[in-house]
């Protein structure tokens, strides 16, 4: 329990970060971020899965670069319905989206 409440943290924190320094994505506050993290987790398992299995053939001949624009858009659809979370262009949600994963991965590497 205690693991998946520090992989929350540090996705709260990288999500913070992000909004920090890039221009275009905002978040109200700390709780915010948290149901953002969350949200964004809980897509990121139930339905990136499915998408990635749709879209595989686009996948396949990008090769792989199109999990890129799948991770882009859960983070741009979570922006639309989280209220606090704003996020100006999908453009903006792809630098974003990869920002976060890799600060969330450095971040989840120094807790294991």
């Amino acid at each position: 329990m205690i693991h998946i409440i520090s992989k929350i943290l540090v996705a709260t924190l990288a999500l913070l970060i992000v909004a920090r320094f890039v221009p275009g994505i905002m978040i109200d506050g700390l709780y915010i971020a948290v149901i953002t993290a969350l949200v964004l987790g809980l897509l990121n398992v139930l339905v990136k899965p499915v998408l990635v299995v749709l879209t595989l053939p686009i996948t396949v001949v990008t090769l792989g670069l199109f999990i890129f624009v799948i991770n882009a858009g859960l983070f741009w659809f979570v922006a639309s319905f989280v209220d606090g979370f704003q996020v100006d262009s999908f453009f903006t949600a792809f630098i974003g989206s990869v920002l976060v994963s890799v600060i969330s991965a450095i971040g989840n590497k120094f807790i294991n």
